[in-house]
Parts: C-alpha cells; sequence; structure tokens
C-alpha cells in the first residue's frame, strides 16, 4: 500500500507548522503573541488532524478488508485517500470548521463496509473500534514523543495539544451514541428492537450530542477532564497542551 499524494501533502503541512512553531517565539504567548508561533501550532494541528482522521477511517477499512469485507480495496479505502472517505465537506470541511471554532473534535469520515460480509460479530465489534483506537495510538505516540525526544519549547506545545485532541477524539467516538463507533461496537450483540431504533436515531443523535457540548459548558468540561485522565498518565503535559490551546484558539 502507498500513501496517496494528498495524505503525504497533509503530512506536509503538519510538519511545516511545527518547523514555524518550533521556530516561532512561544514566550510571548500571555502577551503580544507571535504570528509565527500561532501559525505554527494551527498547521500543524489542523494537519495532524486531518492526517489522524485518515489513519481512523483506514483502521476501519483495514480490519473489515482482514474480517471478509475485500470490496474494501476496490472503494479505495485502503489508499489513505481522504477522498475516498464520503463526503468531503461533510467528513472533513464541516469538522475542521468546528474544531476551529469550539476546539470540538468531532468524527469526520466514514468508510462504508459490508457488514454482512464480516466473518462473525467480534469481527464486526472490532472494525468498529479500530478508528477509535488508531487515535488513542496515535495520541500515546505523540506523548512518548515529547518525552523522549528533545525540541523546541513552541513545537513542544503544538504536539502536546494535538495530542490531547487525539485523547479527546478517541473519547468521543466510543461514546454508545447511535452514529458513533462506540455504538457500533455494541451494536451487533443488541436486540433487533435497539438496532431499529439506532437506525432511525443515527442520523440526528451525533447532532444532538455535539449541541450538547456547545451549548452546556459542563458537558464539554468534563469530556475534557477524562482525556486528560487518558492524557497525563501515557506522559502528556496538561499545561504545554493548555498552552497550544490557547495559541490554536488565538482569537479567543
Amino acid at each position: 500500500m502507498r500513501p496517496s499524494p494528498i495524505f503525504l501533502g497533509i503530512l506536509a503541512v503538519a510538519v511545516a507548522g511545527g518547523f514555524l512553531a518550533a521556530y516561532g517565539d512561544s514566550t510571548t504567548l500571555l502577551g503580544s503573541r507571535d504570528p509565527m508561533f500561532i501559525a505554527g501550532v494551527v498547521l500543524l494541528v489542523l494537519g495532524g488532524w486531518m492526517a489522524s482522521l485518515t489513519l481512523h477511517e483506514f483502521g476501519h477499512a483495514f480490519v473489515a478488508f482482514r474480517g471478509g469485507d475485500h470490496e474494501i480495496a476496490h472503494k479505495g479505502y485502503l489508499s489513505l485517500d481522504v477522498r475516498r472517505y464520503a463526503d468531503p465537506v461533510l467528513s472533513f470541511v464541516l469538522p475542521l470548521i468546528f474544531l476551529l471554532i469550539g476546539g470540538i473534535p468531532l468524527p469526520g469520515g466514514a468508510v462504508w463496509i459490508n457488514r454482512g460480509a464480516l466473518r462473525n460479530r467480534a469481527t464486526a465489534s472490532w472494525t468498529s473500534l479500530a478508528g477509535p483506537l488508531s487515535n488513542l495510538a496515535v495520541g500515546a505516540a505523540l506523548c512518548l514523543a515529547t518525552m523522549l525526544i528533545p525540541m523546541a519549547t513552541g513545537l513542544f506545545y503544538a504536539m502536546s495539544y494535538l495530542a490531547l485532541l487525539q485523547m479527546m477524539t478517541f473519547l468521543i467516538n466510543i461514546l454508545p451514541v447511535p452514529g458513533l463507533d462506540g455504538w457500533g461496537a455494541l451494536e451487533p450483540y443488541l436486540s433487533p428492537q435497539a438496532r431499529a431504533f439506532g437506525a432511525r436515531v443515527r442520523p440526528w443523535a451525533p447532532l444532538v450530542l455535539f449541541a450538547l457540548f456547545f451549548l452546556f459548558r459542563p458537558v464539554s468540561d468534563l469530556l475534557w477532564t477524562i482525556a486528560g485522565h487518558i492524557y497525563e498518565p501515557l506522559g502528556g503535559n496538561a499545561a504545554a497542551a493548555y498552552i497550544g490551546q490557547r495559541a490554536f484558539l488565538f482569537w479567543r
């Protein structure tokens, strides 16, 4: 499997952002913020999050392919091409806008899987869980990198926030809400009535959930707190992630 040029371009944006964050003046964050540092954080976080979203969908596709749905390869889902993962506006543009506005990482793309071709219920569950687990793995790798690799302070802040976002993405996706991966992992073991209910509310249930995030601050605060409890034991630095978040949401 060869990564698509678009995926490599997304990685290049993240790398360019990392360069700017590293060489920008991060010490002025609480005063006159340095545009180079701010731009670097925004580019690294957006590029890194888009790349992780692609890996999330690839995780679903890879496990489904190994589990019996061989049509996955013909649909191009194993190419790491973001254009293959559902509608580009609904799957990527809107989640990016919400991320920029509120710092909440909405689920993005979608891989259409023939679940009837999967070998068993366990395979169907692991297919759903593969996406969120990829975010957890990316977040853990970023935490490890910030612990073990000497880096400029600005890059440290940006990577720390990106790592925390991965934990938040993992947490949101494993919620047992129809339309999210947590529900998909449970669905094979549910009664026909429960599955029918999930199918009915799937189109709008995630929208209600995210409305709660934006309208009721305690709900989003609780999720960020839980994400932090996953993030810090893996080596994440909460103070650095907070500075990275402030730089990313620089207009607040």
